[in-house]
C-alpha cells in the first residue's frame, strides 16, 4: 500500500536536530494537526525519509516511538495507520511501570485519584446526560449484586468510575482514568478484600448511590462533595493498607 498522498512541500528536510525526534515531532503535528487523520495510513518509509531527507532507519524509530505513544497502530505486512488517540493502554503501562505494585505506589497512586476524582464527579453532573446516567445506576446496580463478592464487586467499582470519566465529557479525564484502572484495581482488591462486613459494603454502596443521585440531579457541588466524602470514609482503611500519611490534608 502507497499510504496517504501528502503535498510534496508537507514536510520539509529537517534542521541540526536529533533526526528521529526531528520526524517524531513533524509527524505528530502533522496528526494533532489533522492533516493525518485517525484511520489514515502513513506515507512509506521510503517516501517519509525522502520528505525529510533522512534514512529509512530514522524514519522507522519515529514511527516505533509514535507506536509506543498509542499514536500510530503498526500492522506486519500492512500500513501503519493513524490511530484515534483513544487507546488508553500506552499511558497505562506507564502507571504499572510508575506504580510498580509497590505499598508506596498504589499509596500514591490513591493519592492521585483522590484529586482527580471529585473534579470528575463534578464535570459528569456539569455535562450528564439521560444515557450517562443510566449507564451509572447500571453500573451501580452490578455494585449492589455483587456486594460480599470481591471478584465481582471491583470490575462493577472500576466501571462506575470510569463511566464518571466518560460522562465528564473531557476527553484526556477518560484517558487518565482508563489508564489508572489496572493500578487501582489492584488497589480496590486489597481494600475490599479481609473482614468487610455486611454494614461496610451498603456504606460503601451508599456512598457512591450518592453520586449517582447529584449527578442525575445536575448538581456540580454535590457531586463533588459527595465523591470527596466518600474518600474521606475509606481514609482509615487506605491509610492501614498504604500508610503513607493519606490523614494530613494535603500538607
Amino acid at each position: 500500500m502507497s499510504g496517504a498522498a501528502l503535498a510534496p512541500d508537507a514536510f520539509a528536510p529537517l534542521a541540526a536536530v536529533r533526526l528521529a525526534d526531528g520526524v517524531l515531532a513533524a509527524l505528530s503535528e502533522a496528526i494533532l494537526e489533522g492533516r493525518l487523520a485517525p484511520g489514515e495510513a502513513l506515507p512509506s518509509e521510503a517516501t517519509l525519509a525522502t520528505r525529510f531527507g533522512v534514512s529509512k532507519q530514522v524514519v522507522r524509530e519515529a514511527i516505533r516511538q509514535l507506536a509506543a505513544l498509542g499514536a500510530v497502530q503498526i500492522g506486519q505486512g500492512r500500513a501503519t495507520r493513524v490511530a484515534g488517540m483513544t487507546d488508553p493502554e500506552p499511558l497505562a503501562r506507564f502507571w504499572r511501570f510508575a506504580v510498580g505494585a509497590t505499598r508506596e505506589g498504589l499509596s500514591e497512586a490513591v493519592e492521585l485519584r483522590r484529586m482527580i476524582e471529585p473534579q470528575v464527579a463534578r464535570l459528569a453532573a456539569r455535562n450528564a446526560t439521560e444515557e450517562g446516567i443510566a449507564a451509572l445506576r447500571e453500573a451501580l446496580i452490578r455494585m449492589e449484586a455483587a456486594i460480599g463478592d470481591v471478584d465481582r464487586w471491583v470490575p462493577a467499582d472500576l466501571d462506575f468510575h470510569e463511566q464518571l470519566g466518560r460522562m465528564s465529557g473531557n476527553r484526556l479525564v477518560h484517558l487518565q482514568v482508563q489508564a489508572l484502572r489496572p493500578v487501582m484495581e489492584q488497589v480496590l482488591q486489597r481494600f475490599s478484600g479481609g473482614a468487610r462486613t455486611r454494614a461496610d459494603w451498603n456504606a460503601t454502596l451508599a456512598r457512591h448511590r450518592r453520586v449517582v443521585e447529584a449527578v442525575a440531579a445536575r448538581d456540580e457541588a454535590r457531586a463533588l462533595a459527595a465523591m470527596d466524602a466518600h474518600f474521606e470514609a475509606a481514609d482509615d482503611r487506605l491509610a492501614e493498607l498504604f500508610p503513607r500519611k493519606l490523614q494530613e490534608g494535603g500538607n
